[in-house]
């Protein structure tokens, strides 16, 4: 009998790596006309067009938040 141990592509993964828009903005706990608004200004989390959909990848989001953390707090706030 062989072993069926699954490789890295059928392992169950709790997180996708690319978020929607709402998605997104559950995990900023931000409304998605910010983020919307956001990336109008060209500020905000880096998003990208994949197809029609704005997507976000949670690396880039969570890079954005580091920043934002370190941002706040070399300046004191």
């Amino acid at each position: 009998m062989t072993d069926h141990t699954p490789g890295p592509a059928h392992t169950a993964e709790p997180t996708p790596q690319l978020l929607t828009i709402a998605e997104a903005a559950l995990l900023l706990r931000t409304p998605v006309a910010t983020l919307r608004y956001w990336r109008h200004l060209g500020t905000g989390p880096r998003s990208f067009r994949l197809g029609r959909r704005v997507v976000y990848r949670r690396d880039d989001l969570q890079s954005w938040i580091d920043a934002c953390r370190h941002h706040g707090a070399s300046t004191g706030t």
